[in-house]
């Protein structure tokens, strides 16, 4: 059974900064591109970010720059770095394969950022 969970959202002030991780198991981790998706309240889900199996990463356009992922195929976790935070970036946050899979979804961090 395939369990992804997220963890290290929060509430943060404007500019600030979080880390996000994902931690993996019932999968082989290190066979797969990985994910940062997140919704924002009455939006859909939108990709983020990925990572491919060697490292190789993607972003929106409009985050590239602030945000960073990385991934640790030893400890089976996907991390995302999320500098200059802004009221706009809050979502519930989540992690998947790239192509996502119905099934792998967790329950998401909520990141909120508000002064």
């Amino acid at each position: 059974q395939v369990q992804l969970v997220e963890s290290g959202g929060g509430l943060v002030q404007p500019g600030g900064s979080l880390r996000l991780s994902c931690a993996a198991s019932g999968i082989i981790f290190r066979d797969h591109v990985m994910g940062w998706y997140r919704q924002a309240p009455g939006k859909q889900r939108e990709l983020v970010a990925t990572i491919t199996q060697t490292g190789t990463t993607t972003y929106i356009a409009s985050l590239r720059g602030r945000f960073a992922i990385s991934r640790d195929n030893a400890e089976n976790v996907v991390y995302l770095q999320m500098n200059s935070l802004k009221p706009e970036d809050t979502a519930v946050y989540y992690c998947n394969k790239y192509p996502s899979r119905t099934d792998y979804w967790g329950q998401g961090t909520q990141v909120t950022v508000s002064s």
